[in-house]
C-alpha cells in the first residue's frame, strides 16, 4: 500500500505528491469552528494540503475565527463569506467549484460545527489514494450497533435506518448509511457530476450520492464515531426525509424514462442500447415469438446484438444494420454499417423476416425510409414480413401526466430524447398503410415492470393485470405497439410483372 504521501496514475506512471482540499462548510459555526481546524491531524499536510472555510453568511462572528484560525496556522488557510446564504447545498457547491478550478486531487467535506471528527480524515482519504475509490462515506453505523452506543438518540437511528433501507431499496444500493455529511471525493469524479443543479438544502448530500451512483463511480464506507454535541441542528427531520424520498423516487423514474430530471442525466458505464426484456410477455418475447425457427432475418437497429443471440438459438439467419459495428459481432452471419442519410441498397428478397424493434421513432423521415424498404422489397408475394414495434404516446401513464401539464423527455422509455416522431396505435398504423405496407395483426404490449422491479412474482402478476387491462382499452393500456406487416407490389413491380405476364400469354398462345 502506498503512503497518503504518494500516488501514481497507474502502473509505470510517476508517483507524485497529491493535491487535498479540507473543505469546512461553516455557519454560525463561532464556538467550534477554531476547535475543528485545530483537530485536523498532522499527518494531512504531508499531503499538498490546503484548508478551506466557507462562512455562508453567518450573523454571529464565525469569519472572524476563520481569519484568526488562519492567520494563527503554519498551514495553508483560505476563508470565503458568501455575501448571501446559500444554503448547505449551495454551500457545498462552491467548495466542489473551488476544487475542480484549483485541480485538487481529492476533497474532504468536513462540517464546522464539530459534528464529526477530524481525527478521522485520513480514514477517508485512504481508499482514494490507494484508487479503491471514487467517494468515501464517513459511516456512523459501522459497525452494527456503534450509533446507538456512540449517543445517537433512538429515533434518529431509526429514522435513519428507515429512511437508508427504503433508498437501498430504490436504488438497488447497500450502503448502511446515506445521512453522514462526513466524506471525501475524487475531484475528477466531481467533475462529472451535474452537482450544480442539485439543491440548496440538506438533501444534497442525498442527491451527490445518486449521481455518484448513476455514473458508475466506486463507492466505500468507512467507520466514524457518533458524536451528539451542544451544535444546533438547522435540519427539519420530517421535511429533509420527504426531499430525500422525493430525490430518490425522482432518479428512479428517471432511470425508466417515466420522468426527466437533467441532475439525474448523467453518462454511466452502461451501454446506450436498451436491455433484452425477455421472460414476460415484452415486446423482444413476442417479436422473438414472431419469427420461425431457421429463416434468414434482417435487424436493422440491432444493436449490440444481444438479440441476435436468441435468433442464432433458433437457428435462424441474422444479417445486422446499424449506425455502429454491434459490439457483439460474432451473433451475425453479416453485418453492415448504415445511417439514414445513406442510400438503401439492400435486397431484402433473400430475408423472410425483416426487423424493426423501437427503430422508426428515431428516424427523421420513416416514411422515405419505408419506401426504400418497400422499393428494395420488389414483393409481390407478401415477403418479406416486417415486425415492428413502437411506444404508445396515448399510454395512461403519460395521458394522467399531461393531466397535471408534465410531458418531460428522459433517456429511455416512450419520451426518449433520440425520438423524433411518436405515435399512437391509429397512427402507427396509418404511416405503414400509406407508405404501401398490408397491416396482418396489431397489439398492445405491456409495461416492462421486470425492468424497474426485478423479474419476480409481483413484476410478472403487474405484466399479467396490464395485459389484462390491454385486452378491455387497448390505447390506453399498451406501453407499446407491435404490428406485424408485408408490404404491397410497388407500381414498377406490378409494371414489370405485367410485361412479363404478357410475354409469357403471348408464348402460350404461339404455342
Amino acid at each position: 500500500m502506498q503512503t497518503m504521501l504518494e500516488h501514481s496514475d497507474g502502473p509505470g506512471q510517476p508517483v507524485g505528491r497529491l493535491k487535498v482540499l479540507i473543505f469546512v462548510v461553516a455557519y454560525e459555526a463561532e464556538a467550534h469552528l477554531e476547535e475543528v481546524l485545530a483537530r485536523i491531524p498532522p499527518r494531512v499536510f504531508e499531503l499538498d494540503t490546503e484548508i478551506l472555510v466557507i462562512d455562508d453568511s453567518s450573523r454571529d462572528r464565525t469569519f472572524e475565527v476563520g481569519l484568526r484560525s488562519a492567520s494563527r496556522s503554519a498551514q495553508r488557510v483560505t476563508i470565503l463569506y458568501n455575501r448571501e446564504n446559500q444554503g448547505y447545498g449551495g454551500n457545498q457547491k462552491l467548495g466542489y467549484a473551488y476544487a475542480l478550478r484549483h485541480n485538487f486531487d481529492f476533497v474532504v467535506l468536513l462540517h464546522g460545527d464539530g459534528q464529526y471528527a477530524p481525527e478521522c480524515i485520513p480514514d477517508l482519504l485512504q481508499p482514494l489514494i490507494d484508487g479503491r475509490a471514487d467517494a468515501v462515506l464517513g459511516s456512523r453505523m459501522l459497525p452494527r450497533g456503534k450509533a446507538l452506543k456512540g449517543g445517537m438518540p433512538l429515533y434518529k437511528f431509526l429514522g435513519n435506518q428507515i429512511l437508508t433501507r427504503t433508498q437501498n431499496f430504490l436504488l438497488e444500493s447497500g450502503l448502511s448509511e446515506f445521512h453522514s455529511g462526513f466524506r471525501a471525493y475524487r475531484v475528477a469524479s466531481l467533475g462529472r457530476l451535474p452537482f450544480q443543479y442539485n439543491s440548496n438544502v440538506f438533501h444534497f448530500d442525498t442527491e451527490i450520492i445518486i449521481q455518484l451512483m448513476l455514473a458508475g463511480c466506486r463507492i466505500q464506507e468507512v467507520p466514524i464515531p457518533t458524536y451528539y454535541g451542544k451544535e444546533i441542528c438547522r435540519v427539519n427531520g420530517v421535511r429533509y426525509a420527504l426531499d430525500v424520498v422525493l430525490a430518490t423516487l425522482a432518479s428512479r423514474f428517471h432511470r425508466l424514462g417515466v420522468l426527466y430530471d437533467r441532475k439525474f442525466d448523467i453518462e454511466g458505464p452502461s451501454n446506450l442500447h436498451y436491455g433484452l426484456k425477455l421472460g414476460y410477455r415484452s415486446s423482444h418475447t413476442l417479436a422473438l415469438e414472431a419469427v420461425r425457427a431457421g429463416t434468414c432475418v434482417l435487424d436493422i437497429g440491432c444493436g449490440p446484438g444481444r438479440f441476435a443471440r436468441e435468433l442464432a438459438k433458433k437457428s435462424c439467419h441474422v444479417v445486422g444494420v446499424d449506425k455502429f459495428p454491434p459490439a457483439e459481432a460474432d451473433a451475425f452471419e453479416n453485418y453492415r454499417v448504415w445511417h439514414e442519410e445513406e442510400p438503401w441498397d439492400l435486397d431484402l428478397r433473400n430475408f423472410e423476416y425483416v426487423l424493426l424493434l423501437d427503430v422508426i421513432e428515431h428516424l427523421k423521415d420513416p416514411e422515405r425510409f419505408l419506401d426504400n424498404l418497400r422499393h428494395a422489397a420488389r414483393s409481390l408475394g407478401g415477403k418479406p414480413r416486417f415486425i415492428v414495434t413502437t411506444g404508445n404516446v396515448a399510454f395512461g401513464i403519460l395521458r394522467l401526466q399531461l393531466l397535471f401539464g408534465n410531458f418531460n423527455y428522459g433517456k429511455r422509455g416512450i419520451l426518449d430524447l433520440t425520438h423524433t416522431r411518436l405515435y399512437t396505435f391509429r397512427t402507427f398504423r396509418l404511416l405503414f398503410e400509406q407508405c404501401g405496407f398490408r397491416v396482418e395483426s396489431i397489439a398492445g404490449v405491456p409495461a416492462p415492470f421486470p425492468e424497474a422491479l426485478g423479474l419476480n412474482r409481483l413484476s410478472r402478476f403487474l405484466v399479467w393485470l396490464n395485459n389484462a387491462l390491454i385486452r378491455v382499452a387497448r390505447g390506453l393500456f399498451s406501453y407499446q405497439i407491435l404490428m406485424v406487416v408485408t408490404p404491397t407490389p410497388t407500381v414498377d413491380v406490378l409494371l414489370d410483372d405485367s410485361i412479363a405476364g404478357s410475354r409469357e400469354k403471348a408464348a402460350a398462345l404461339r404455342r
